[in-house]
């Protein structure tokens, strides 16, 4: 009775017949009896219709092409001229590679999820595929599609126009290394296409400061003579203690195999410190000690480990004595007494003797906010451990008098003897092992300018023109008519950037856009400094045009770049477009073929319509002509592509001055030495004369920057905000990308103590203003980041309201483009408020729809 009450159950809750239960419980339990758990059914597994086996695909060896920090291998598998999927180094592709091949002297080359999501970017729906007319309000975001001949016949036309009306310096060069760089595809400040353009066409400002480094560029040059001064990054395998100040390698690389390197040294016993305002993921992986301070006071805490280091008598007297110039006064040069500007040495600055005023482990406390007992112990390390890295990394830099950060890191490497050493550091600017980087033709047209100025100071220029200071906007001088005048600026040319987006005060840009007269903006994806433009130029991918990768700065390899499918759409490489521009201003101007020639020696006009000619002939002189004769290569260029990638096997590891310290050459200073006390600021008496515009001290010193957690303005914005790199994004590349933004959020994080006063919790939507704009993003509450200080990732794509609030969360719409003398760009020098918001984010993706993280990462 029980059991067909059992069953009467059964069939209700199942929809199941009692005949049916029995019979399907009968050929389970036979089936049992006659060997165990068999299937019903024969398996049929197949791959869904539309996606092919990868016996069925083709598989191209290309690479990443965006500033990441490094260029890693992509493996595009495609069929037809569709790219299925992509995956990354796995050994094989190298000379005398195989699957699984990774050694410490040939690493792979390995793609990080970035440049593995790249399959998404390029078949995005914000990818740009036409010529694009602007038809409504700059800003607006409509367009119409247009022909190539209407968008090149426009652009030409205005070009002269602005050039005969305003003269030489009407169009501005914003170039960056953004999406088209190669060695042959080239968008750049100093080597690119575009430069070379409007050089030849005697119509270019330029922009002299690099948004990233530009304080590190200065202290590298004034210290040790060239930007040169990066060890490859195997030599962090050698190291017994590491310094990550302001680095986390684990978001941002500096070189091609960073991390699995400094795995090897924490395998080997290394110690790792941390000096950030934010506990990172690389402190994490290293079990590294975190030491909090306070942003834009690095250089007061490096002066008190200079003090405690020189009043215990620390310092490698040896070295000091051998090569450096001006870090005590037994190294000063016979002309720095009788100086008309009173030089000083570091020592004593440093010790107070000339201004009374010791930078003691004490004094640095009370600005930095790190303990004098810590700012000790650091030191101590650091000048007792044999060898020691300190790798003063580009981020605090990126400050108000950013370069006195950088000088101090250099003062110390050299006054511990870390300098050209195996295992040591004498990094800023970090660039090693020299690669040929120009394939497309460089000669006296490519850095032609008639103005340049700092980058983040275009819209200042605009405007204010004509009652402009040139210190206001870092006017470089000339030795002709031309110095001193300001630009006056009617057009922008944006190639391979996206610095409406990315410079500081957007605000201030917004409002100086509305004053052109041409916005052409050239680009593979509509970003939000296109949606400002007059003109959109779509440009084909790395994926769709004949190239090779350079390493970024670091790593010792090239990589072939073949045209891996045909460009979508109507989009052309950025080659082809000024090659055709050139061929229509010349007609326009009286000259011609001859201009088109000019630009691009190797083509006919034909190179528009058939490019590979032509791409294939610049590429196999340049690997033949330049790397196989300099770097003694000896694999023929048929063979190169064939592989995909060349390693190279460097005898020793390249450690920078390891030539200037093992065997005496000179370092290529003024002095011939290390400059702690630069001979070029030295002599300079008429700072309104020179790019820097205001005075620059001759050796490093702690300048207050004018808004920091010390600073008055406290009052009103009391948090200190920063906007360190996502591991998400490249700048604002990869902005677009659901699948890494299903993982990362853009989101401020905040201490937990501050938090809680606030009444703020994880999930909550937060505004944070300041006096140059206001955003709008959810909140992240954590232990990881110091109290007063928020962190807000750069590169977030803007999302203006109508009262100007970006709803996206892009930092820049809070940050100050005052100038800092040396060039810095003051990123994270910058104060704000944080409230809680009833206005709404657009994260600017369908969040619901594919990832529900942020659901369940609320309840943390």
């Amino acid at each position: 009775m029980k059991d067909e009450q059992d069953l009467r159950f059964l069939d209700a809750r199942l929809s199941l017949t009692r005949r049916g239960f029995l019979k399907t419980t009968a050929a389970a339990a036979a089936a049992v009896g006659a060997g165990g758990l068999v299937q019903t059914r024969e398996a049929q597994g197949f791959a869904f219709e539309p996606y092919p086996r990868d016996d069925e695909l083709q598989t191209v060896v290309t690479s990443c092409a965006h500033n990441c920090g490094s260029r890693h291998m992509l493996v595009a598998h495609k069929k037809g001229d569709v790219i299925v999927r992509i995956s990354t180094d796995d050994g094989r592709y190298q000379q005398g590679g195989f699957f699984g091949k990774d050694t410490e002297e040939e690493p792979q080359v390995r793609a990080c999820l970035r440049g593995r999501s790249y399959r998404q970017r390029l078949y995005s729906a914000e990818r740009l595929l036409y010529p694009m007319g602007r038809v409504g309000k700059r800003g607006e975001g409509k367009f119409k599609r247009i022909s190539w001949d209407e968008a090149l016949d426009h652009v030409a036309d205005k070009m002269i126009e602005l050039k005969d009306k305003y003269g030489s310096t009407a169009l501005l060069d914003q170039s960056y290394a953004g999406a088209s760089y190669g060695v042959l595809h080239k968008s750049d400040q100093i080597e690119g296409l575009l430069g070379r353009f409007l050089g030849m066409f005697s119509c270019r400002t330029s922009s002299w400061s690099v948004p990233s480094y530009q304080g590190t560029t200065a202290s590298s040059r004034w210290t040790f003579g060239t930007i040169e001064d990066g060890n490859e990054d195997d030599t962090f395998a050698h190291s017994k203690l590491i310094i990550m100040w302001g680095w986390n390698p684990a978001y941002t690389f500096h070189g091609g195999n960073t991390f699995y390197y400094m795995r090897l040294a924490k395998q080997r016993g290394c110690k790792f410190v941390l000096v950030d305002p934010q506990y990172t993921d690389s402190a994490a992986s290293y079990d590294a000690w975190w030491i909090p301070i306070r942003p834009n006071t690095d250089a007061a805490m490096m002066a008190g480990m200079a003090h405690y280091i020189f009043a215990n008598g620390l310092q490698d007297q040896d070295f000091i004595n051998r090569f450096c110039h001006g870090m005590d006064a037994g190294t000063m040069p016979d002309w720095a007494s009788g100086s008309p500007n009173g030089q000083e040495n570091f020592r004593d600055y440093i010790l107070g003797t000339d201004d009374g005023q010791p930078k003691t482990p004490e004094w640095a406390a009370q600005i930095c906010g790190v303990s004098a007992e810590d700012i000790k112990k650091l030191a101590h390390l650091y000048a007792s451990t044999k060898p020691a890295a300190l790798k003063a990394s580009w981020a605090p830099g990126r400050n108000a008098y950013g370069e006195q950060y950088n000088r101090m890191g250099a003062a110390l490497q050299a006054m511990t003897g870390n300098i050209g050493v195996l295992g040591g550091s004498a990094e800023g600017v970090g660039k090693a092992w020299h690669a040929e980087a120009v394939a497309y033709p460089y000669d006296q047209f490519s850095n032609i300018w008639f103005s340049s100025i700092k980058s983040d100071r275009w819209a200042h220029c605009v405007l204010n023109y004509p009652n402009v200071q040139r210190e206001e906007i870092g006017l470089w001088p000339r030795q002709d008519e031309m110095d001193g005048v300001i630009p006056n600026i009617k057009g922008i040319f944006w190639h391979g950037s996206d610095w409406f987006n990315q410079l500081t005060n957007i605000n201030k840009e917004i409002e100086a856009i509305q004053k052109l007269e041409l916005v052409v903006c050239m680009d593979s994806t509509i970003t939000p400094s296109g949606l400002y433009a007059d003109v959109l130029l779509p440009v084909a991918t790395h994926f769709e045009r004949h190239d090779v990768a350079l390493p970024w700065y670091k790593g010792h390899y090239y990589i072939h770049r073949p045209k891996v499918i045909e460009p979508l759409g109507e989009s052309k490489s950025d080659f082809q477009i000024f090659t055709e521009l050139a061929y229509r201003i010349g007609q326009r101007t009286g000259m011609g073929d001859r201009f088109g020639q000019a630009y691009n020696p190797k083509a006919t006009r034909a190179y528009w319509h058939d490019p590979d000619p032509v791409e294939e002939a610049y590429l196999r002189e340049w690997w033949e002509n330049k790397v196989m004769p300099n770097h003694q290569v000896d694999m023929p260029w048929e063979e190169f592509k064939q592989h995909g990638v060349y390693k190279f096997k460097l005898a020793q590891p390249h450690v920078a001055f390891r030539d200037q310290i093992e065997n005496g050459a000179a370092f290529q200073t003024p002095s011939g030495k290390i400059e702690i006390l630069s001979t070029t600021l030295a002599q300079i008496s008429d700072w309104t004369r020179t790019m820097y515009g205001y005075h620059i001290p001759s050796i490093p010193k702690w300048i207050e920057p004018w808004e920091s957690l010390n600073s008055p303005k406290t009052a009103r914005h009391p948090f200190h905000l920063i906007s360190p790199h996502p591991r998400w994004r490249t700048h604002s590349i990869f902005n677009n990308c659901a699948w890494l933004r299903e993982t990362y959020e853009q989101e401020v994080t905040i201490n937990t103590a501050d938090a809680k006063r606030l009444g703020i919790v994880t999930g909550d939507t937060a505004e944070l203003w300041n006096d140059r704009g206001r955003v709008v993003v959810p909140v992240y509450v954590t232990e990881r980041c110091m109290p007063g200080v928020l962190v807000l990732h750069e590169g977030a794509w803007i999302d203006l309201d109508e009262n100007g609030v970006d709803r996206s969360g892009n930092p820049d719409m809070l940050t100050l483009d005052e100038p800092s003398p040396a060039g810095a760009f003051a990123y994270n020098t910058v104060l704000c408020n944080i409230a809680k918001t009833d206005l709404t984010h657009r994260p600017g993706w369908d969040q619901l729809a594919t990832s529900r993280a942020h659901v369940f990462r609320r309840d943390l």
